[in-house]
């Protein structure tokens, strides 16, 4: 069996990298286009890795994730 030893700098690096930004947010974009109208999305960088998260924007949004389970529902692949 091989050993494999990660580069962690390296390893750490790409979890904060535009790409990996990039991957995240179009991820996000998606997930808020499936729930419809009234939802929101956003990325960033936090301490170890990049973030993205998708939100009830609106009153109507919030109402509809509460009866529907609407961000739950289209998380899933």
């Amino acid at each position: 069996m091989a050993r494999i030893e990660l580069n962690k700098s390296g390893v750490k690096s790409l979890l904060k990298s535009k790409e990996m930004m990039e991957i995240c947010k179009s991820e996000a974009f998606k997930i808020k286009n499936k729930c419809g109208d009234g939802y929101g999305y956003d990325t960033y960088v936090g301490q170890n890795r990049v973030n993205a998260s998708v939100y009830t924007a609106s009153q109507d949004a919030m109402k509809d994730n509460s009866e529907n389970n609407t961000l739950i529902k289209n998380m899933r692949w």
